[in-house]
């Protein structure tokens, strides 16, 4: 599958896949940044990707984000659509910082990864009733009550 993909500053290093195995690249940070304690900061991830038709582009956490920096991704995945792919649509990296200290972000540190995810498109038919009985809510497979 190939996919284009622009980077906004040519120092920083193309995104790759860092081994045979991985199913998803890193992203580095564009610019020096600092997220302050119980702040949301966009950070610029350094590249405009254009999703193929039938993908979609999702933005995960590397697995060491929260252990070592003390930053989550505010929404847990950012999904970029299809669409999302002119001149200026670079691609953000949505943290949250958890700590109680500011958190220093420098520029080309790998901060999130990257996925491609086949998806379908649903043909949302509107009901006045669904047949299914009502299971519970969260937790209920294990004896909601």
């Amino acid at each position: 599958m190939k996919v284009k993909i622009k980077r906004i500053d040519k120092e920083l290093p193309l995104p790759q896949y860092q081994t045979t195995g991985a199913v998803a690249f890193d992203l580095y940070a564009r610019e020096d940044s600092e997220v302050g304690p119980g702040e949301t900061k966009a950070v610029p991830a350094n590249v405009i990707v254009c999703a193929p038709e039938g993908y979609m582009f999702m933005v995960t956490a590397r697995s060491s984000l929260a252990k070592k920096k003390g930053l989550m991704l505010s929404n847990s995945v950012g999904i970029v659509d299809q669409d999302y792919c002119g001149p200026d649509d670079e691609v953000h990296i949505l943290l949250y910082n958890f700590k109680k200290e500011p958190c220093a972000i420098k520029r080309g540190e790998r901060l999130a990864q990257g996925i491609f995810v086949k998806i379908d498109k649903a043909d949302l038919e509107e009901v006045e009733e669904l047949d299914s009985p009502t299971r519970g809510g969260m937790g209920s497979t294990e004896g909601y009550k």
